[in-house]
Order: C-alpha cells, then structure tokens, then sequence
C-alpha cells in the first residue's frame, strides 16, 4: 500500500512527503489564491503519468535490446471548467525517444502497452479523460572533438 502524507503550509500552499521521505511542495497560482510556489496539484496527474508511461516505455525498449540514450515527453492536459471538479478532459502526450537505430515501430508499440498494459497512472484515468500521443526518434548527437581526441588517445 503506498501511503503520502500532506500538510497545509499557508494560503493554498501544501507540503506533501512519501514513506521514504521524498517531498514535493504545492500551491495555488499567484494570481488565484496562492503564491506560486509549487506545483499545483491537478499538476501531478501530467507529471505521474509522464513519469508511469516513460519507465515502460523505457523498460520495452531495454528489453527489445535498443540503444535507448533518452526519454523526454512533454505532456499538455486541457481541463473541463464547465462544472466542478475540473478534471482533465484532454491530455497529449510527445514523445521523443533519443537512441541509434531505434525504429518507429518498436517505440509505437512500446506507447502501445504502456497504454493499454503497463501504465498505472493511465489506468486510472476514467473514459472521459482522452489521451492522445505522438512521438518522433532522434539520433544522439555525434560526439565532439573530445570524444575523438580520447579514443584516440587510448
């Protein structure tokens, strides 16, 4: 069972921590309520599922034995403000996974059971969240004249 611990700072600022003692500090905007101080907490939802889908996809690749350099997604969610609660109505997800030789299909079908299989966070999410997501794959940088200076030195 996971267990965190919340506790009400000042204004709307909240200071939350986990079992092992990692924090996280939150708030409301400064121009509502709040000063701006952390992250707002409809917030975390995009940052755990960022986090959820990132290990899986991550792991499949490893798996599959890709030369996977790095992971970044940028995550956008639009939120209902209709009525109350304003929850995420709509969230996307760009992907772009850093490596050499990695094919699309392999990084497609990663997304895929992170999607469908893997990820807790998006499991969560109800039916009226809908979650798109897009990715690209880039080469690593070539290495510079240092890296050439010491294989050559070696």
């Amino acid at each position: 069972m996971d267990i965190v611990h919340v506790r009400w700072v000042d204004r709307r600022q909240l200071v939350g921590w986990d079992e092992k003692g990692h924090g996280i500090v939150m708030d409301g905007p400064a121009d509502g309520a709040g000063e701006g101080t952390g992250v707002r907490p409809i917030e975390l939802v995009l940052y755990g599922l960022a986090g959820c889908t990132a290990m899986d996809v991550v792991s499949v690749l490893e798996k599959k034995r890709l030369d996977v350099r790095g992971v970044e997604i940028t995550v956008s969610g639009e939120q209902f403000v209709d009525d109350f609660p304003h929850y995420y109505k709509e969230i996307a997800l760009e992907y772009v996974v850093t490596g050499v030789d990695i094919p699309d299909a392999a990084v497609a079908r990663a997304i895929e059971l992170s999607e469908t299989k893997y990820c807790s966070v998006k499991g969560t999410l109800g039916p009226q969240v809908k979650v798109t997501t897009s990715f690209r794959v880039v080469a690593p940088p070539a290495p510079g004249p240092h890296a050439k200076a010491a294989e050559q030195d070696a």
